[in-house]
């Protein structure tokens, strides 16, 4: 036959027989051939393998067979021509059957299974073997013996295996912005299970994918349908060479990007670029700028890996724009995810394991956070998500992973995500006399995970109204005078060039100045009678995250000390809105992360001291009068919130109407 031979000349030319024999070599089940290879020997053949890759890959799989005779090896094809590489929503039926190439994110995913490749069945009457290939979900069983011709059922002697996964792959983000992203199953055999290839193909991953597409029938009431499934065949898969940091930038891009990057006015036109629409509000259009952009990860000799990802979290009144915000950061970062805390759940944001048929049992599905890693996602309604749901994304947030181990799945997912919040006060507005854990349903333990957080407040002030009105008048009458300084387009680009720079240090001068702002913050308070801690370790290396993140902008390696002070003012500005203790005037990190200040902790420590002197002279139950009084006595003043907050924390309780007892 033509193409045997074809194939097998081919496979015999000096660079493919040295690839067959360093994969005898190295016990590898495949060898990857370029197409461009084949297509500068043999342009038919070549054409053959794009038109009718199931016979050519069969003529490639008996040529090496015939080379190598006791190897049991495949031949798999890369880099298909431009006229190949389809977009997932744009396969169709004349598609099926030929080789395409595909670029995809992987959604979900089976677990490994073994299925039968080839099927070896005995005729009882004349005990001659019948090789039957197995190409569907069904087992494939003879009709009839060839040899002598007998009809019936023949008993299987022997099977040869493979094994095999089902993936769910969809379009990657940035080819969809705006758009639900196309998808379709993808199966992989053989060597594109094994553990080294499983780890790049579980959810999360992206890679480009060469296969044949074919059909699955479908069955309605017992009977075939005319409607098909389609399914992509794998016949190689690699790690996509268009990362997300990496979208196309042309020559003149960069240089406009470089030309920028030194522009000393660069930060405040990036500013005036997030949302213009928007008035006012440039402190945290100021961080999500820098959350765009991004700090640089650090991985410590022992293996632990320090976190680049910025986390803000936005809070306040309602009619703010918090939303708008939140959805327009999402039209201009690439890969970015938006969804709403009502209608989010833990696992549609992290992971699950979910039954699915079409993939074969359970699969693994990536949730939200994983499908935007090494981007943004957007939370709206953070504060309406269950509990259990908010504290499902403590991993991610804090170590960007996602582990899960449910139905004999166990699997340790990429999540690399910035999370940016948008959460509104219980009572309808923000009370800046209200600790935030108090008016946020947020776990305390998920608060102090974000670097930044911001309250914007809708306060009456003459000025600034009618600066407002006037904003709003303009962007009607006159939309082109609020037009972004740095198309959203541009600006993906601006982002994605800067993510080059994957090592940053810190000048001495810059360096000195973050311990210094730390170190003086700790200290300010260490020798007031009660002790605030105004700053922690986690605000410390937020700093560091974001001047680094200032440097990318200017697309520097180095973190110099305007990056420094920018850090230092946003922290500060993050602090003080959220921060300050009404009752001292002082910054109490406390009053934002556990909701008890430095202050109310020492008024509980009082508190609790005279429930137990009261214990020794009256009993175990002590009347609450008793308490007010002494407390009174002491200059506690009403200690009705102090009481309450034992009482929610279990530390006292009411056995009966009027008394209190310690538990």
């Amino acid at each position: 036959m033509e193409l045997d031979k074809l194939a097998y000349d081919f496979l015999m030319t000096e660079k493919c027989y040295k690839l067959i024999q360093k994969a005898v070599m190295e016990g590898r089940l495949s060898v990857t051939v370029d197409f461009d290879d084949i297509d500068r020997y043999d342009p038919f053949l070549s054409g053959q393998l794009l038109e009718s890759p199931d016979m050519v890959l069969k003529s490639f799989n008996k040529a090496i067979s015939e080379i190598e005779k006791d190897a049991n090896i495949k031949a798999r094809i890369r880099g298909l021509p431009e006229s190949r590489q389809i977009r997932i929503r744009n396969l169709r039926s004349e598609h099926v059957g030929k080789f395409s190439c595909i670029d995809c994110v992987i959604k979900s995913a089976s677990e490994v299974k073994p299925q039968i490749r080839q099927g070896i069945f005995e005729c009882p009457e004349c005990a001659s073997t019948i090789t039957v290939d197995q190409d569907s979900n069904l087992l494939q069983k003879p009709s009839f013996c060839t040899s002598c011709g007998r009809r019936g059922d023949f008993p299987m002697k022997d099977k040869k295996m493979m094994d095999t996964r089902w993936l769910g792959a969809i379009e990657p983000f940035e080819l969809t912005t705006g758009e639900q992203p196309g998808e379709i199953p993808v199966f992989m055999t053989d060597d594109l299970t094994i553990p080294r290839m499983q780890k790049k193909t579980d959810p999360g991953n992206r890679i480009k994918i060469t296969g044949i597409m074919k059909e699955i029938p479908k069955w309605i009431k017992g009977k075939l349908s005319t409607k098909l499934d389609i399914y992509i065949e794998a016949n190689h898969a690699e790690p996509s060479d268009t990362e997300l940091d990496e979208i196309e930038i042309s020559q003149q891009d960069e240089e406009q990007i470089i030309e920028f990057s030194k522009d000393k006015n660069i930060f405040k036109k990036l500013v005036a670029s997030i949302a213009p629409g928007i008035y006012g509000h440039d402190e945290i259009k100021e961080s999500l700028v820098l959350q765009m952009f991004g700090g640089v990860p650090h991985v410590l000799p022992d293996g632990s890996r320090i976190r680049d990802n910025i986390h803000v979290l936005i809070t306040g009144d309602p009619g703010v724009g918090k939303s708008q915000l939140l959805k327009l950061i999402m039209s201009i970062v690439p890969r970015g995810k938006y969804v709403s805390g009502k209608g989010a759940s833990g696992s549609g944001l992290t992971a699950t394991v979910v039954k699915n048929e079409v993939l074969g049992g359970w699969v693994l599905e990536a949730g939200a956070m994983v499908l935007a890693n090494k981007s943004i996602i957007s939370i709206d309604e953070f504060d309406k998500m269950t509990k259990d749901d908010q504290i499902a994304m403590h991993e991610a947030m804090s170590i960007g992973t996602v582990s899960i181990a449910k139905a004999s799945i166990v699997a340790t997912l990429p999540a690399q995500t910035s999370v940016l919040a948008g959460a509104n006060p219980k009572r309808g507005r923000f009370d800046p006399y209200i600790p935030v854990p108090e008016q946020l349903d947020i776990p305390e333990t998920l608060l102090s995970r974000f670097d930044l957080k911001f309250a914007l407040r809708d306060i009456p002030s003459r000025s600034q109204d009618e600066l407002l009105a006037h904003h709003i008048i303009k962007s009607r009458s006159s939309p082109e005078d609020i037009t972004p300084v740095i198309s959203p387009a541009l600006l993906r680009k601006y982002i994605s060039y800067s993510r080059r720079i994957d090592k940053m240090v810190l000048t001495p001068e810059a360096a000195e100045r973050l311990k210094n702002f730390y170190v003086d913050m700790r200290n300010r308070y260490a020798n007031e009678e009660v002790p605030t801690i105004a700053i922690t370790l986690r605000q410390y290396e937020a700093l560091i995250r974001l001047a680094e993140a200032s440097a990318k902008i200017r697309l520097d390696d180095k973190v110099m000390m305007e990056d420094a002070e920018k850090a230092i003012y946003l922290m500060k500005y993050s602090l003080s809105q959220l921060g300050m203790d009404p009752e001292t005037g002082k910054i109490d990190i406390d009053r934002i992360e556990s909701g008890v200040t430095a202050s109310q902790r020492s008024k509980i420590r009082i508190a609790i001291e005279i429930i137990e002197t009261l214990e020794k002279e009256l009993g175990k139950e002590v009347p609450i009068e008793d308490v007010k009084a002494e407390a009174e006595n002491r200059g506690l003043g009403n200690i009705d919130e102090i009481l309450e907050k034992l009482k929610n924390e279990g530390m006292i309780y009411e056995p009966r109407s009027g008394f209190i007892r310690k538990l």
